[in-house]
């Protein structure tokens, strides 16, 4: 605890001094674009960029070069975290919160190796700070620091575990007053409660709007940019059925990949 309170102090620092950061280096010339192509992104990352379209939801939420990113269990695959660190080393900051030592076995080796990943890339990786989060019991970087909070497909697992109220209060309080939080997840069907779809990993829009906005943040954009009309979201492994994670195996298989990742929407909150 004592060492994640440091860090998050460190932090503190690093962002008020923003403004005396080295120049950009040459790739991040291109901004965001320059960075989809750098070399050091996995084959892994690069191939689902046309389902998650990164450049356009980063630049939809308005992600700038000398942004406090925070950014929500970032995976051990860094898909966001490839982009945005490297984007943000020299004259922001991207802040990783991952997995707490509460988290099940699995969590914690996904935690394992981003913590390697950043240690074998410095070039990329070495001002990364980072942060605890488990709901509401850790500071996910000081209170009103950051200027950007964002979450990609993880809203459906709070709400199933009861845990989104938390989520959304440590949200609130890293975020500076007007700061942005940018939310992407697999969207629900309008025919059905969210309860009864729920554990098909599907969230309906207008539940998710309702939550977020009373936890104290006013809906100032939505994006149709990581809207799939292929989904039906009818799947018998809900929305897992679907790449990347073909739950079926190789059942269908075929007719999941020409569907392709889910129907998401992507929103954009302040916070007031």
């Amino acid at each position: 605890m004592r060492s994640n309170k440091l860090l998050l102090a460190a932090l503190a620092l690093i962002v008020a001094s923003a403004s005396a950061c080295a120049p950009v280096p040459v790739v991040e010339q291109g901004g965001l674009a320059g960075w989809l192509a750098a070399p050091h992104r996995s084959a892994r990352n690069v191939a689902r960029d046309e389902f998650r379209h990164p450049l356009e939801t980063l630049s939809f939420f308005g992600v700038r070069d000398n942004s406090t990113v925070v950014e929500i269990l970032p995976g051990s695959g860094g898909y966001y975290m490839e982009i945005l660190a490297p984007f943000l080393k020299d004259r922001g900051r991207y802040v990783a919160a991952d997995r707490d030592e509460l988290a099940a076995p699995q969590y914690l080796e996904d935690h394992r190796k981003l913590l390697a990943r950043l240690k074998a890339e410095p070039r990329f990786y070495e001002k990364v700070l980072v942060t605890k989060f488990n709901a509401g019991r850790h500071e996910i970087a000081p209170p009103g620091s950051a200027d950007f909070v964002l979450t990609f497909r993880n809203l459906h697992n709070w709400i199933e575990r009861g845990e989104v109220e938390g989520a959304l209060r440590a949200f609130h309080r890293a975020l500076k007053p007007g700061g942005v939080l940018g939310v992407v997840d697999h969207r629900g069907r309008t025919d059905m409660t969210q309860e009864a779809q729920m554990k098909s990993g599907y969230v309906r829009e207008d539940h998710a709007i309702a939550l977020i906005e009373k936890a104290g943040f006013k809906l100032v954009g939505a994006s149709q940019v990581n809207a799939n009309s292929k989904d039906r979201k009818d799947h018998p492994e809900g929305v897992w059925t679907l790449p990347p994670t073909y739950r079926l195996k190789d059942q269908d298989r075929a007719k999941y990949a020409a569907i392709g990742e889910s129907d998401r929407f992507t929103l954009k909150f302040v916070r007031q």
